[in-house]
């Protein structure tokens, strides 16, 4: 498996090294430029699979580096990182391409959940065929059809419940990683997003409440396990 490379653009010193190293634990190769007139020559001199800039940098501030290497790759995802949390500055972050804005003080493993899913997003996939449906205890799952068949019963499904039960049913019977799910079907996994999945796990619990066998298992501090003979 190829190694994704990142260029880091961080002028805090003390930030920059414990984001790289956490970044290089987890298998990534990082290239860290502390000032911003550097940054555009390093970009020209390697080939990235994602940037990382912060935006109040010495010398050329992280929003013109973008927009520079915006000129020279239309397609490289980037990732403003920085304290400028105004609205006016996350909808410049965006204008210019951005493919995620995440404001300081932030979680390190939500980062890292964000870079994974931009990547995978922006890679080549295989095909991969789905199955037409899932066996869940006495249950079938139809997620074409959008709906959940007991018997003669039958209960519909809104699209974001299909695409949770989907990941739970891709999983059964192990973790399915919280972080996932939010950055895959909310796009985002901040308090409200968070929420907002509580509640349609609540649901999909109400409809397999039927069958003993069947239950969807919160993971505290992991994510969720439907259990499922």
């Amino acid at each position: 498996m190829s190694v994704h490379n990142i260029l880091l653009v961080e002028d805090d010193l003390s930030f920059g090294s414990v984001l790289q190293a956490y970044l290089e634990v987890n298998d990534f190769q990082v290239v860290w430029v502390d000032d911003g007139k550097y940054a555009l020559r390093k970009f020209r001199e390697e080939n990235f699979d994602i940037c990382i800039l912060d935006v109040m940098l010495p010398n050329v501030d992280g929003f013109t580096i973008a927009r520079e290497i915006r000129k020279k790759d239309k397609e490289v995802p980037m990732i403003f990182l920085t304290a400028k949390s105004m609205k006016n500055d996350v909808l410049e972050g965006f204008s210019i391409g951005a493919d995620d804005y995440i404001t300081k003080p932030f979680d390190s493993e939500v980062l890292l959940c964000k870079i994974k899913a931009i990547l995978n997003r922006k890679s080549p996939q295989p095909e991969i065929i789905e199955p037409d449906n899932y066996t869940i205890g006495s249950y079938v799952f139809i997620p074409k059809k959008r709906h959940i068949c007991r018997g003669t019963s039958e209960q519909k499904l809104t699209p974001k419940e299909t695409e949770l039960l989907k990941m739970l049913c891709k999983n059964k019977n192990s973790v399915m990683p919280r972080e996932d799910a939010l950055v895959t079907i909310w796009g985002d996994d901040n308090y409200f997003t968070t929420r907002s999945m509580d509640v349609f796990i609540t649901k999909l619990r109400k409809y397999l409440r039927e069958d003993s066998s069947v239950e969807i298992i919160n993971i505290h501090g992991s994510g969720y396990i439907l259990s499922a003979e």
